[in-house]
């Protein structure tokens, strides 16, 4: 890959293990034999100067996110980043990720035209594709379960997208995601401050959660958090297969910038 002219910009710290679990599923999408045949990638995680994504979005706290993040974007295309990728669901919501890329786009007006043009890679588009692929609609709606943070449910970001596309979301009932919100971010065992490893009792409430959806005729699980495919890395669970944004965000760097060097999906 010595001739490869795109470098992958992963904005970190959102949560700050997503960005690395991102990375390194990158390189392991990717066929090499050599180091140069592995993409080049920059990643940035400043997870302090990032207000929390949920709070906003659910209006705990008027400071948007998207700013900063728009600011480490920046940062990034300052470094030599072509092709910038956030591995976070939540802040894929557009009050979110469209001031990001406002604050991208007036943070690069005055620096070189080959910084300016930096891309963005959208998560949820990968994930679109990614289902279209490996589930295709039948055009009758087929059930899709999502397992996501309670802020990602609530402002409809995968109803909006998966709906049009021919998919029937699931989620877990309203006792069943604050579950799940508890195994993203509890302090004392959620994966957010438990992630290497992360707990029994984190894994054990998302395995009952898809457990749940699959009982409810769901044919396949998508993970829409980044942070939970470091508690589920099974490709099947209870017969279905499931979908991991991270690795699917990654299967999508790969794709666009080496192509020819993707890997099958892992089964």
């Amino acid at each position: 890959m010595s001739q490869n002219r795109e470098i992958i910009g992963i904005v970190g710290g959102v949560g700050p293990y997503a960005g690395l679990d991102l990375m390194q599923k990158v390189f392991d999408q990717t066929m090499a034999g050599t180091d140069q045949d592995y993409p080049s990638v920059i990643h940035m995680s400043f997870s302090a100067d990032i207000a929390p994504r949920p709070e906003f979005l659910l209006g705990a706290s008027e400071v948007n996110p998207g700013p900063a993040l728009g600011r480490i974007m920046a940062r990034l295309a300052r470094a030599g980043a072509t092709l910038l990728a956030m591995p976070c669901n939540t802040a894929h919501a557009a009050p979110i990720l469209d001031a990001a890329l406002r604050e991208l786009d007036d943070s690069l007006r005055s620096v070189p035209p080959s910084t300016a043009h930096v891309r963005f890679l959208s998560l949820l588009d990968a994930v679109t594709d990614a289902l279209r692929d490996r589930l295709p609609s039948t055009g009758g709606g087929r059930p899709v379960g999502l397992l996501s943070t309670r802020a990602t449910f609530e402002t409809g970001l995968y109803q909006r997208c998966l709906e049009p596309a021919g998919y029937i979301p699931l989620f877990p009932d309203g006792m069943g995601r604050e579950l799940v919100q508890s195994a993203i971010n509890n302090p004392d065992f959620g994966i957010k401050t438990h992630a290497r490893p992360v707990t029994p009792q984190a894994r054990n409430i998302l395995l009952d959660a898809a457990r749940d959806l699959a009982d409810r005729g769901a044919e396949a699980i998508l993970l829409a958090c980044t942070e939970i495919p470091l508690a589920l890395p099974e490709p099947r669970l209870f017969g279905l297969p499931v979908l991991d944004s991270t690795l699917i965000l990654a299967r999508a760097l790969v794709r666009a910038v080496a192509p020819e060097r993707l890997k099958p999906w892992p089964e």
